[in-house]
């Protein structure tokens, strides 16, 4: 059995312990990190090493970041994916790709651990952005379905989408915000019509089941949250995935992210 793991640690420079940790405790195999927040020679190896893991990171500054773990291989890495558009705040500076995306096959299957830009407000730039960056993400996914419909491929992260009103807390907040609005929410179901599944949810059912929480307003112990990391899979590795799991005490003590861990297992 694999345990593959996505996670937004928010800083792995501050949590680069209690990660690993985490990861010898949970029997993880594989970890897809998010919001690692630091250039690639700033990621703190030595630990991850020490306990048998071997990483591919992208980070070019302390925005963003992404990263995989994995102590079952790490084969074929990929810094992006075809197509990947960039941003620019400045409409006369080319957009730069940022570190967003990292794919690598872990004992067979295809792990990409992705950070979805975020929106900021439905007039920003960057909300235009999110759209653009999710319509590429899906037109190669299904092109990766295509070519091998046996593709075992998991795409995990955080989406900065709660697809349903059952995956936040208060659907009246968000109203007229990003994460909720309808060209978000079809973005994500345009994933899940082109092949892919979130195999979670069956295993973590609703309403009130989050993976996010805000550091203010008592927002975790008043289990106000969202729903907004996921693993979605391709048809051939979601027909071996057997369990899943929100790792809600990660979010818990001094130090946490303001994420908790979500856990598949592959039979």
């Amino acid at each position: 059995m694999l345990r593959i793991a996505t996670w937004n640690v928010n800083s792995i420079r501050a949590r680069s312990e209690r990660v690993v940790d985490w990861l010898e405790r949970a029997n993880i195999d594989v970890l897809a990190m998010q919001e690692t927040k630091c250039k690639n020679e700033q990621f703190p190896e030595m630990g991850f090493a020490a306990a048998g893991y071997e990483l591919a990171t992208v980070g070019f500054s302390q925005w963003n970041g992404v990263a995989i773990a994995s102590r079952v291989g790490l084969e074929n890495i990929e810094s992006s994916f075809e197509n990947q558009p960039g941003f620019s705040k400045d409409a006369e500076v080319d957009p730069a790709i940022e570190a967003r995306a990292i794919g690598a096959t872990c004992g067979g299957v295809r792990v990409w651990s992705l950070y979805v830009p975020n929106g900021r407000t439905l007039t920003d730039p960057h909300y235009t952005y999110k759209l653009e960056w999710l319509a590429a993400l899906r037109d190669t996914s299904a092109k990766w379905l295509a070519d091998d419909p046996t593709a075992e491929i998991v795409l995990s992260g955080d989406w900065n989408i709660a697809p349903t009103d059952d995956d936040v807390w208060d659907p009246a907040l968000f109203a007229d915000k990003t994460h909720t609005s309808e060209p978000e929410r079809a973005a994500f179901n345009a994933m899940t019509e082109v092949g892919f599944t979130d195999v979670v949810r069956p295993y973590t059912p609703g309403p009130g089941v989050y993976t996010y929480w805000d550091y203010t307003q008592l927002r975790f112990p008043r289990k106000e949250g969202m729903r907004i990391d996921f693993s979605l899979c391709s048809p051939a590795l979601a027909s071996r995935v057997s369990g899943a799991e929100i790792d809600r005490q990660e979010r818990k003590g001094k130090g946490a992210s303001d994420h908790a861990p979500v856990i598949i297992d592959v039979v």
